[in-house]
């Protein structure tokens, strides 16, 4: 399934959430605020969930001059993938980490935390960003920032469902009129969040192997990518980390790895088994 087909499914799923939820809260009046509200989420997933996302984590835009390192190695990938130029962001973060992001290849931007890049060396840097760039030239960063966004505003309507259970519901407890219904409000409460993950798990964690794969070839650095992917998962169990769920998927090596229920519904494969399949790939050449 291509990521334009992807991302239509996941819109769709989207406002249909959002329908059933505003129906459980409000009756009829809640489902037309709801579709409204869903709609005014499509629009903005579609054109602006890549700045929601660096807005999140504070990401601040860097040119040549500013981070002459990352740049050189982000214009050789781009120029061997046959790529537009990312724009290149820094996250001011311990957590080592990094993620892509953009609705397409020409409106694309990579991130990297400065905790990545105290303990990387440059290859392994290189690995990672390639890693990145891969995402970018799959088209894999629109339905990452996507459901970053689905992810985040169906948590926050769980949360205004429990605080609607708290006061009765919407409807005044009245179900005649299809509102207050609390037993529809209490599933709403308990399932929109497992909706959340179930939405980040729709993409598919083959999309991490790719990129791995693509970007070790972009790169031509196989053991780099993988040395990078073994530091980076010992930081993540860890380091204590500050990051929005909802947006765990779009980073390398998830941030969440260790972290109890939130690994339940992890979106990356497992390390080990990445690093394997790119040892795979030096053995090969």
């Amino acid at each position: 399934m291509n990521s334009m087909i992807r991302t239509t499914v996941l819109l769709s799923l989207l406002a249909i959430l959002f329908v059933l939820i505003g129906g459980s809260l409000g009756g009829q009046i809640g489902m037309i605020i709801a579709l409204g509200f869903s709609l005014l989420m499509i629009w903005g997933s579609y054109w602006h969930s890549d700045k929601l996302v660096l807005r999140m984590y504070h990401a601040k835009e860097v040119t040549p001059s500013q981070a002459p390192e990352i740049y050189s190695i982000v214009q050789r990938l781009a120029d061997r993938a046959s790529l537009p130029v990312p724009k290149v962001y820094i996250v001011e973060n311990n957590m080592p980490n990094a993620f892509a992001t953009g609705r397409d290849p020409a409106h694309a931007a990579v991130a990297v935390t400065t905790g990545i890049m105290k303990i990387l060396n440059r290859d392994e840097l290189e690995g990672v960003l390639a890693h990145e760039m891969s995402h970018v030239k799959n088209r894999d960063t629109l339905i990452s920032a996507v459901a970053a966004t689905i992810a985040g505003s169906i948590t926050v309507l769980a949360n205004f469902a429990q605080f609607s259970l708290i006061f009765g519901g919407l409807g005044g407890g009245n179900d005649e009129d299809g509102g207050g219904n609390l037993v529809g409000i209490l599933l709403m409460a308990i399932l929109a969040p497992i909706a959340a993950s179930i939405v980040q798990l729709a993409i598919s964690r083959t999309r991490e192997f790719e990129a791995d794969a693509n970007g070790a070839a972009m790169c031509g650095k196989p053991m780099a990518l993988a040395s990078a992917l073994s530091k980076l998962e010992g930081a993540a169990k860890s380091s204590r980390v500050d990051v929005n769920p909802s947006t765990a998927h779009m980073f390398i090596v998830n941030p969440l790895r260790g972290k109890a229920l939130a690994s339940l519904f992890s979106t990356h494969p497992s390390t080990e088994e990445r690093i394997r399949r790119l040892s795979a790939m030096q053995s090969a050449v």
